[in-house]
């Protein structure tokens, strides 16, 4: 598996009683981590015994810093160095189960920068090896940056995945990827101008929303979408009658990254040659497996392997 997760961060997750905002506030616990979707789908795709390779930019002193991290944890990285410093985000954790997440924008790049970046890539796809272009790019790159390398791996790679979001997102669908994987704010931000990007999604309409929002994703240009929603499950289309699949009931630690592992599942499973219904079942289980753990895109293989099972056993994928 090819990953394309231009924009590494620095991931520091923080445990902390409660936010309370404009007061001076002090963490209980902190794990510092390479961090950014790519690294988070190398990590599971670790756990699944899929070969990743990440290749990221790496701004400056703290990007060589995180790439010694990305070694270290044993993944096969291509870093492409660029000016400035890494960005970090923070993923906050309350007491009583809430999540915020802030996110660093990255240093910016040059288009020369993004040239070398394709180049890069191009010269590492692989024709049995999915393309996964994940995450955010950093400010002044391309606005159709992952079209153009939808573009260079359709004939190289074995099918190209996007898990993008806003206009990174919308520039890529006209390139016909084979298979986009947004989470529903995500698919609704996209398809009819929602702003809001949560965590977890909720209410009593959201099976509805995204079966809408995978048939949406395919009219567009997807040649499947799969629409996450979290806890919920997910809805899947591909030849213009989307489904719904339920996920399984866990106990969550730390609901970030979930749609990192499930990416990881879904691609590794369809590069080996499965169909996209039974992909579906082991992005849904690393995904599943991926929330229990508190450091994200971190689980067992064996455990995602048993709660495919468990999803197996439910009723199938419907409308």
């Amino acid at each position: 598996m090819l990953v394309a997760g231009p924009n590494l961060t620095i991931d520091r997750t923080l445990a902390i009683d409660e936010i309370r905002p404009g007061h001076v506030l002090r963490f209980t616990d902190a794990a510092i981590t390479p961090g950014g979707k790519g690294v988070n789908v190398a990590r599971a795709a670790r756990s699944l015994g899929t070969a990743a390779l990440l290749v990221s930019f790496v701004p400056g002193h703290t990007g060589a810093a995180v790439a010694a991290l990305i070694r270290d944890e044993g993944h096969r990285f291509c870093p492409i160095e660029t000016r400035g410093e890494v960005r970090s985000s923070a993923i906050v954790m309350e007491s009583a189960g809430r999540v915020t997440v802030f996110n660093e924008p990255g240093p910016a790049i040059s288009e020369e920068d993004w040239e070398r970046y394709e180049r890069a890539l191009g010269e590492r796809t692989r024709s049995g090896e999915a393309l996964v272009c994940i995450g955010s790019v950093p400010p002044r790159a391309p606005k159709d940056a992952y079209g153009r390398l939808v573009a260079l791996g359709r004939d190289s790679c074995r099918f190209t995945l996007i898990d993008a979001t806003g206009e990174l997102l919308a520039a890529a669908l006209p390139a016909h990827p084979d298979v986009v994987t947004p989470n529903l704010s995500e698919a609704e931000a996209v398809l009819f101008g929602r702003a809001d990007e949560d965590v977890e999604s909720d209410g009593e309409d959201v099976r509805e929303r995204a079966l809408e929002a995978a048939f949406g994703m395919v009219r567009a240009g997807a040649g499947t979408a799969i629409v996450t929603a979290g806890k919920l499950g997910a809805a899947f289309c591909d030849d213009g009658r989307p489904r719904w699949m339920a996920a399984p009931q866990v106990t969550v630690s730390n609901p970030i990254g979930a749609g990192d592992c499930f990416v990881a599942g879904f691609a590794s499973s369809l590069e080996s040659g499965a169909p996209h219904t039974k992909a579906l079942v082991a992005g849904m289980a690393a995904a599943a497996a991926g929330v229990e753990t508190p450091l994200a895109g971190s689980f067992e293989g064996a455990r995602a392997l048993a709660l495919a099972k468990v999803i197996e056993r439910a009723a199938p994928a419907s409308s």
